[in-house]
């Protein structure tokens, strides 16, 4: 009996973090999901504001820091005209720290082109204050059959 107790009483104290993993998990979906809007929309401003001032970004044609991604987003260098998210994965690291995968058919305007290319995109996202900024966003090609695991 004493056992039994023990057991429900470990299990109690469980539910509040796992309740907290779920609500981070849905709030760095939606952080994701509005962040392609704004790459969409040229939002230079909100994605000022989600971009940590170190942030890296690493695409086909090179890598670069924040002010470059930045650059090349309001003059539409690359212009992100529609990511078509198949599939998102989040993994919780603690509190502060989250990692984001998606599977993406981009549509974008790059050099004079229309073009259509399959990514997994990993977004690393740490909380400062009562904010998410996005550290690192590496898009890796890959086939339209690929799957990230779950």
């Amino acid at each position: 009996m004493r056992t039994l107790r023990i057991g429900i009483f470990l299990m109690l104290l469980s539910i509040p973090s796992l309740a907290q993993e779920a609500t981070i998990e849905q709030e760095i979906k939606d952080l994701s999901k509005a962040k392609w809007e704004w790459m969409a929309d040229k939002d230079v401003e909100k994605l000022a504001n989600l971009f940590h001032d170190k942030s890296r970004f690493v695409h086909m044609s090179g890598s670069w820091k924040k002010d470059r991604e930045l650059e090349i987003i309001e003059t539409g260098s690359i212009w992100y005209k529609n990511a078509n998210v198949h599939d998102v994965v989040v993994e919780t690291f603690d509190d502060n720290t989250v990692v984001l995968w998606n599977r993406i058919t981009l549509m974008a305007h790059v050099r004079g082109n229309d073009v259509s290319n399959e990514f997994t995109v990993t977004e690393f996202y740490k909380k400062e204050g009562a904010d998410w900024k996005l550290l690192d966003l590496t898009f890796s090609s890959v086939r339209d059959t690929h799957k990230i695991a779950h």
